[in-house]
């Protein structure tokens, strides 16, 4: 299993639309940097840091500095639509990234699973040829057994999922039910610790980040739920909470980051 963080290590970093922008917001080369520094070897650079949007020197920078520091880049972006989905593959070929993480929901619009099926297989076999798999996102729109179903209905070795330990809770399912359900046909994970707390009234529960390691994830469970020969990137993800300042914010996210990498790496098979 193969360790890495995200641009989704560190969201606040980067800034979240709506809320206070960090005075320099991390860029993709900080990130790479960062990945160097954690002495981690995958980087997946996500939908909220969009390489789309980089110009080609930037591109091209961004590929010398991974290959210089000996990453490897996975790409991340949002949607199923087939001329979303073949611009990210040629992005992906660019960076030699052989991993496309994507959600069936764009910014735009929410997609049925019949919608995407049809979408996936016009572009499968460009995705084939270039030997890049597809990672379809586990979240709440989609039940994890309609995902996976789909994902076997593709019949594709360049098709799997994108296992997150967090996102379908928001549709009443638990970590266990996501790793039984979606753990075979996974081609990369997403460990994001979390807690669940009692609100101040005593009515209702709030769902809550935390550093990887202490909160109500069994971590060392959900490693060894993963199968040993398919070598699957493990990416830090981060949930924060916002505290009284950006700034405090993005330290604490960083910390939170290296306490988590450091975690991971005890567990023994990262």
């Amino acid at each position: 299993m193969r360790l890495g963080i995200s641009s989704w290590t560190y969201p606040w970093a980067i800034g979240v639309r709506g809320f206070p922008a960090p005075v320099r917001p991390m860029r993709i080369a900080d990130l790479l940097d960062r990945a160097a520094r954690l002495k981690v070897g995958v980087v997946q650079v996500a939908d909220n840091l969009p390489i789309h949007e980089l110009d080609s020197a930037e591109l091209r920078d961004a590929r010398d500095q991974a290959i210089s520091l000996g990453l490897k880049l996975e790409i991340g972006t949002r949607g199923v639509e087939p001329a979303h989905l073949l611009r990210y593959l040629k992005l992906a070929v660019r960076f030699d990234a052989t991993l496309l993480r994507t959600l069936t929901r764009s910014v735009e619009e929410q997609t049925t699973l019949e919608q995407a099926e049809k979408w996936i297989r016009e572009v499968l076999p460009e995705f084939e040829a270039q030997g890049v798999t597809l990672g379809l996102e586990n979240y709440e729109k989609h039940s994890c057994r309609d995902l996976a179903a789909l994902v076997r209905r593709l019949e594709s070795s360049h098709v799997g999922i994108c296992l997150d330990t967090v996102n379908s809770l928001g549709a009443l399912e638990t970590p266990e039910v996501v790793v039984e359900t979606l753990a075979p046909i996974t081609v990369n994970l997403h460990i994001k610790d979390f807690e669940i707390e009692r609100v101040p009234q005593m009515m209702g529960f709030a769902v809550s980040g935390a550093p990887a390691g202490t909160g109500k994830l069994a971590i060392p469970w959900l490693l060894e739920q993963m199968h040993p020969d398919k070598n699957v990137s493990a990416i830090l993800e981060q949930w924060p909470p916002l505290r009284d300042s950006i700034e405090e914010t993005v330290a604490m996210e960083a910390e939170w980051a290296e306490r988590g990498i450091q975690y991971l790496r005890s567990c023994g098979r990262t």
